[in-house]
């Protein structure tokens, strides 16, 4: 029987790290001691013992200069050092200015400034199966710099693809468009398509430590194959609509019409003069061009 091992995550913690300016006055502290031991001494004539002092101050002031200037580093604003020993992580220095370590320990810088990353445009079937293309603009940062530098090999080659694979989740998600509003389509919905793409992106993010502060789509159209025969599908259907919306109101106005002549009592319509007054009515209110008046000299039915 073969168990599988769980992959442990990464987690940041504060290092030790001394205060580069108090160690750079140190070191200046010994190469003045040093040097005046040397010059204090040339001066004198001092017992053999001394000479041995003498001697041990010459290799132990310059050793303890080397020891101390080893260690100096440098923090920029909104950069850290991940602190290594031997292999072994034992935290992020987060402080910045000149900061100093023991010169035996790694020191491994990392930015935790925003970025920004536009995605190449990429080729997904909607909901539908129509081949669109699409686009997207995340900016993300590191929130965590042990699991971006120890969790992941590439942490922002780790974002590119993650991106990638969000953009693709998303556009299949959805369809393109909806001429009747009753579907959160990608191009209707913006707002909510660009919540959901930055809630998944966090998650898929959230292993290399990486957090997205804000994305959404930048490009968005059908794949040049179709984009001619999805534009006269989408003036047909908005065509259908304007007529659907044209009928409804002229059956409204018509409706009205026959009920205030009925309640006024300005005419009594038989069964054949409403379906005349209702056909006249259809054909001034839904015809596309100005209607010609006809004078009716005789009687209705003449």
């Amino acid at each position: 029987m073969s168990s599988a091992k769980t992959h442990s995550a990464s987690v940041e913690s504060t290092a030790w790290a001394a205060n580069g300016y108090a160690m750079l006055i140190l070191m200046l502290v010994i190469v003045v001691l040093t040097a005046a031991r040397i010059l204090g001494f040339a001066a004198s004539e001092g017992p053999e013992t001394e000479a041995w002092s003498f001697v041990s101050t010459i290799f132990l002031g310059p050793a303890a200069v080397v020891l101390i200037a080893s260690g100096f580093y440098m923090i920029q604003p909104n950069q850290a050092a991940a602190i290594t020993l031997f292999g072994s992580y034992r935290g992020t220095d987060r402080s910045n200015g000149l900061r100093w370590v023991w010169p035996w320990m790694g020191k491994t810088k990392i930015s935790v400034r925003a970025n920004n990353v536009v995605s190449e445009k990429l080729k997904v079937n909607d909901l539908r199966g129509n081949p669109i293309e699409i686009a997207a603009n995340v900016v993300w940062r590191v929130s965590d710099t042990a699991q971006a530098l120890f969790d992941v090999d590439d942490y922002k080659a780790f974002v590119i693809v993650q991106i990638e694979s969000a953009v693709r989740s998303i556009g299949s998600r959805y369809p393109y468009d909806d001429i009747e509003h009753h579907e959160v389509t990608l191009r209707g919905h913006h707002d909510q398509i660009n919540a959901e793409l930055r809630a998944e992106l966090n998650e898929r993010l959230k292993l290399a430590g990486i957090t997205v502060d804000e994305c959404g789509l930048t490009h968005l159209a059908y794949a040049p194959e179709i984009a001619g025969a999805m534009l006269r599908r989408q003036q047909a259907e908005a065509v259908i609509s304007a007529r659907r919306k044209l009928v409804e109101g002229a059956v409204s106005m018509v409706e009205m019409a026959l009920e205030q002549l009925s309640a006024r009592q300005v005419v009594e319509l038989d069964d054949e003069r409403r379906a005349a007054m209702v056909s006249n009515l259809m054909v001034v209110l839904c015809g596309e061009r100005e209607t010609q008046p006809v004078v009716n000299t005789g009687t209705l039915y003449q």
